[in-house]
This record gives C-alpha cells, sequence and structure tokens, in this order.
C-alpha cells in the first residue's frame, strides 16, 4: 500500500518503514499491552519521487526529525488505536511532502518611497532636538 500525495508523487512501500511501540501515557493495562504506537521512518534522501529542491524544503520543514542518513521520522501515540495511530502519522508525512513542494516567493527589494524618507528624517530630527534640550541649563 503505497503512500499518494498528489497526482504526479506517490511514495512506495519500501520508503517507508512502520515500527509499532508501547504507548506512554494513561490507559491502564491497554498501554501495558498493546504496542499502538507508531514510529514512521521515510528514507527521504533515496526517494526517486522527490527533486532536490523538495528534498532540501522537506528537510528544512522537518528540523529535528531529519536524521542524518536522510531519513524522516514521525511519531504518534495520539489514541489508543494503532490503525488511527498509523493514519494520522502517513497524513503527518503527507502534509509535510505537500507543504514542501510549493517554492517560496523571491523576495524583491523595493527602495523606500521618498515620502517615507522625509518622514524618518524629520522623526529624528524631533527626537535629536528633544535629546539636545535635556542638557544642563545655564
Amino acid at each position: 500500500m503505497s503512500l499518494r500525495i498528489n497526482d504526479q508523487i506517490e511514495i512506495a512501500d519500501w520508503e517507508l518503514t512502520e515500527q509499532f511501540i508501547r504507548s506512554s501515557g494513561p490507559g491502564g493495562q491497554n498501554v501495558n499491552k498493546v504496542s499502538t504506537a507508531v514510529e514512521l521512518r521515510f528514507e527521504a534522501a533515496r526517494s526517486p519521487n522527490l527533486t532536490e529542491p523538495v528534498k532540501r524544503r522537506l528537510q528544512r520543514l522537518a528540523g529535528r526529525r531529519w536524521t542524518k542518513e536522510g531519513a524522516l521520522i514521525l511519531f504518534c501515540d495520539e489514541t489508543r488505536s494503532q490503525i488511527r495511530n498509523r493514519e494520522i502519522v502517513r497524513e503527518r508525512l503527507a502534509d509535510l511532502i505537500r507543504k514542501s513542494l510549493i517554492a517560496p516567493k523571491r523576495r524583491i527589494k523595493t527602495k523606500p518611497t521618498k515620502g517615507s524618507v522625509e518622514r524618518r528624517i524629520k522623526a529624528k530630527k524631533q527626537r535629536a532636538e528633544v535629546k539636545a534640550l535635556r542638557g544642563r541649563i545655564d
């Protein structure tokens, strides 16, 4: 079962590794018996479906979850259901990849307007005058 991101990108099964571990927190005996928490490992650096710029943006978005080997590790233990946790973590991965597909717009440098420059200079002169008047009176 592969993970579909959009019409062009589909993550194959070999790129994803799921590990089920015991969850922490409340839940009584269920916590001690059932491995409901999901740890999803996505081999992003080796993925043939993602371009290099997308991989770089994904690495920046992932932050600490990105390993030295180029894998993205996501964890979910929100619900008591293993299946639901698995769905949540897969959806998180898909959202992260979708966000990394959007290239940020380049900032275009603009000159300040003549009016804004004049207002700034006027404010600086006023402030200088206030400070000059603070001196010792003769």
